[in-house]
């Protein structure tokens, strides 16, 4: 994969940096948090990083600015973000090692498959399909709730983790399919 020079400093892509920038700011925050004004200040760090990855898409649309890298660099940040936060959150409340496991295990395997698609035919995933969004912004959501209220009890807690894990589940099942039909297209 070759991306452009020029595509290196457009402003999506200057946002999706920034991301990044944020994970390691948000991980000391929370980790070494020793109040919960700290952690509203951590919980307010993913706040931010959320509402770039809202307008950095938008900006590349509307400005026909969306390019190969963007394509990557923008899913790279989602899911770094979100690992990042789901094992700090994790050493809080122990259910979340759960969502640790199928978050890798999704990624997984979308990356392997992807690879394999590249290899056997050379298509490639265009974009997320509706239910991955579906499934990111339910996993933000639970993600961004026990970031902000700390104090929640634990049975709501683990219902959401446990709603998210569903979720999860079901966006992996629904790529399946979606896999199935570009292994039967022919190559490129």
């Amino acid at each position: 994969m070759r991306f452009d020079r020029k595509e290196w400093f457009t402003v999506p892509n200057l946002m999706g940096y920034f991301r990044i920038l944020l994970i390691p700011v948000f991980v000391w925050m929370y980790l070494t948090a020793a109040s919960a004004r700290q952690l509203y200040m951590a919980a307010a760090i993913i706040g931010i990083s959320g509402l770039t990855d809202m307008f950095d898409g938008k900006i590349a649309r509307r400005f026909n600015q969306i390019t190969e890298l963007g394509k990557f660099l923008d899913p790279l940040a989602d899911k770094l973000t979100q690992g990042a936060v789901i094992v700090c959150i994790a050493f809080r409340y122990p259910m979340m090692w759960l969502l640790a496991a199928l978050f890798c295990v999704k990624e997984g395997f979308m990356g392997g498959m992807g690879l394999l698609m590249l290899h056997h035919n050379g298509h490639k995933l265009n974009g997320a399909k509706w239910f991955g969004k579906v499934c990111t912004a339910v996993v933000y959501v639970v993600l961004f709730l026990l970031l902000a209220f700390p104090m929640l009890p634990e049975g709501m807690v683990n219902g959401m983790i446990l709603g998210s894990a569903v979720v999860m589940v079901w966006a992996l099942g629904c790529y399946v399919p979606v896999f199935c039909r570009m292994w039967k297209k022919p190559k490129e």
